[in-house]
């Protein structure tokens, strides 16, 4: 699976220094948008929490979307990681999530997300009459050998990885990178240390691997607008964008999620047709038109 780069590596950021201390004198963040808040993990407890996910989809949806989630035929307790009321649990930390826009825009949002989630960790044994479509959320962690090695930035030093953890991708956006991690774990625990220190829990934790992805998908990295703030029109791409390529509709979400491996190539290689096959899938079974600039391929990645 493919491993997402939600940051910019750390050598990149040093170029970023003199942005850097803007943003400190001016009491910005960098990557998260919005002031520091309390952790998502002691924000679940609280009663509330809102979401407007039950408008659009049930448990019966749900289960007919993804038939082949993770564990779904193991017993109680190790069984349906992927379930309808972990993802529940998990959106109601986003009020925001489809809840942004019009019944066409939310469905659309929505199809996107499920679109982006569904190829990270789908099964694509093949393609024949469309079968892959109902593998999606098949897998936990990233498949294929080697790769365990592959995603520890050693030159970062504000989220440095530890000696004999691995930072491959877990959960439905396959999140990897130790930065990544880092980041995350300061959004859901409060600190960065648990995640650098414990990565294995998002295989292990349902909710806590439901809302890295849509922790993801809600929150804008710099350069990278969210894909929540693409899918409902409040990113308005700059001069900059719009001369190369990027603008608004799902090719855009694809760029936010592996643009330097998946867009600005004249054909879609690989496995990015089947997120546009997803989400083309799911925009059907909602019932919404896809809307425009489905592709990334005359996209540069963001930052580029």
């Amino acid at each position: 699976m493919i491993g997402i780069n939600l940051a910019p590596k750390y050598s990149a950021l040093k170029n970023y220094r003199l942005l850097f201390l803007c943003l400190l004198l001016t009491g910005v963040g960098y990557g998260q948008t919005t002031p520091k808040t309390k952790p998502l993990k002691e924000r679940l407890k609280e009663k509330n929490t809102t979401s407007n996910v039950t408008k659009y989809l049930d448990e019966a949806k749900w289960n007919e979307l993804f038939p082949h989630r993770a564990n779904l035929d193991k017993k109680a307790g190790a069984g349906d990681f992927y379930s309808y009321k972990a993802f529940l649990e998990a959106a109601k930390l986003f009020p925001n999530f489809m809840a942004e826009g019009d019944a066409d825009t939310q469905k659309r949002e929505l199809a996107a997300f499920f679109a982006n989630i569904s190829l990270e960790t789908a099964n694509i044994w093949t393609d024949s009459a469309g079968v892959y479509l109902k593998w999606a959320l098949y897998y936990i962690e990233e498949q294929g050998s080697g790769h365990k090695d592959h995603y520890a930035d050693k030159t970062n030093e504000e989220y440095p990885p530890v000696a004999g953890k691995y930072y491959y991708g877990r959960g439905p956006v396959q999140i990897s990178w130790n930065y990544n991690y880092g980041q995350f774990s300061e959004a859901w625990f409060g600190n960065k240390d648990t995640l650098l220190q414990h990565p294995e829990l998002l295989s292990h934790d349902p909710v806590l691997a439901l809302v890295s992805a849509l922790w993801f998908w809600m929150t804008p990295q710099y350069p990278k607008p969210s894909c929540h703030d693409i899918m409902t029109g409040k990113w308005k791409p700059t001069g900059d964008d719009i001369k190369k390529g990027r603008v608004p509709g799902f090719g855009a979400t694809v760029n936010v999620f592996n643009g330097a491996i998946e867009c600005g190539h004249k054909t879609d290689e690989g496995s990015t047709g089947y997120r546009y096959k997803y989400y083309q899938y799911y925009c059907k079974y909602f019932g919404v038109a896809p809307g425009p600039n489905i592709e990334c391929s005359p996209q540069r990645p963001f930052g580029r």
